[in-house]
């Protein structure tokens, strides 16, 4: 279909590279994500002297894409992506309960495969079916992502259930994003939690006067997404879903920008520089490709959507309850 989006600049290319450099809204500290039993991701670069920091990781920053395409208020896609087919789960009672696209593991969700209600299961088992001792049909696993949820053709998945094809079909990332801060210092505060009814009180119980410390990070930080576009023309999909697919994860990209980039309370972002000052595509190089704006995506991607629908399901949500 006619498009006013660069899809030609995108040809035979094998990634979109994408890297945008970000600061603090306010101030000059941030606060990168944390994890268990290890605190902030530092490191250090080979030459032994530069400081890093894994501001967001690539797994929370697949789910920060897929948040910024759902409209919680009228519990369906941003209007754009409104035909874009997934999987709605509602409880016993008939009220929603969550979705395809904001479970973490995609359709591997326990609320889509493990309730009373085996009707998507069997479809999956049928559509994916294969023997026990031969090769996983991947084309199989594209047609039924690109029929049930679109998205986790973007994000990936791991239907893990030994029922559907022996629990061997999975797909990577075909766009993954990270954000990392380079030479970066430590700034380190604190506080207390005050008890003015009961200072010397049972600080386990919730009482008391508690002192804290807390770790904050300054220092250069970069947004990057990788965008794989030969394992999206590997899909067999046509060029139909290929187109849609970009678009969507262009959208994905500037809408992430453009709205999702307060991580947390202690990490507000914003784009350095006036409107893409501060973006640069690696890939394609020498200027070949211009990230198209959040605008001309909304403009385009409710036709490219349409034009790939025939490979969607119908009616495009398919829907399950979840009951124990």
């Amino acid at each position: 279909m006619p498009t006013k989006l660069p899809f030609g600049s995108l040809t035979d290319q094998l990634r979109l590279l994408i890297e945008t450099k970000l600061h603090p809204l306010a101030g000059t500290r941030f606060q990168p994500t944390g994890f268990p039993d290890l605190g902030a991701a530092t490191y250090r670069l080979p030459d032994g002297k530069t400081e890093m920091l894994l501001v967001e990781s690539a797994q929370s920053m697949a789910n920060r894409l897929e948040n910024v395409c759902w409209d919680t208020v009228a519990n369906d896609w941003t209007p754009p992506l409104r035909g874009l087919p997934l999987v709605a789960v509602k409880d016993k009672n008939g009220e929603p309960l969550t979705n395809s696209l904001l479970e973490a593991h995609r359709l591997n969700s326990p609320y889509i495969l493990e309730g009373k209600d085996k009707s998507f299961l069997e479809k999956l088992k049928a559509e994916l079916a294969t023997g026990e001792k031969t090769p996983v049909d991947l084309k199989k696993l594209t047609r039924a992502l690109l029929k049930y949820d679109a998205n986790s053709l973007l994000h990936g998945v791991f239907l893990a259930k030994s029922e559907i094809a022996g629990g061997r079909m999975r797909l990577p990332r075909a766009l993954t994003a990270f954000i990392e801060a380079k030479d970066i210092t430590r700034a380190a505060s604190g506080g207390v939690k005050n008890d003015h009814v009961h200072p010397g009180g049972d600080a386990k119980k919730g009482f008391g006067n508690v002192p804290f410390h807390r770790e904050e990070f300054c220092g250069s930080i970069t947004a990057y997404f990788n965008l794989d576009l030969a394992l999206i023309r590997g899909f067999g999909l046509g060029e139909d879903a290929e187109r849609m697919l970009i678009a969507l994860a262009l959208y994905k990209i500037r809408r992430f920008l453009l709205h999702g980039l307060r991580l947390r309370t202690a990490c507000d972002l914003e784009l350095d520089g006036e409107g893409d000052a501060g973006l640069t595509v690696k890939r394609p190089t020498g200027g070949a490709f211009a990230l198209p704006s959040l605008a001309d995506l909304e403009a385009e991607l409710p036709a490219l959507i349409q034009s790939a629908a025939s490979g969607f399901a119908q009616p495009a949500r398919t829907v399950v309850t979840y009951e124990e």
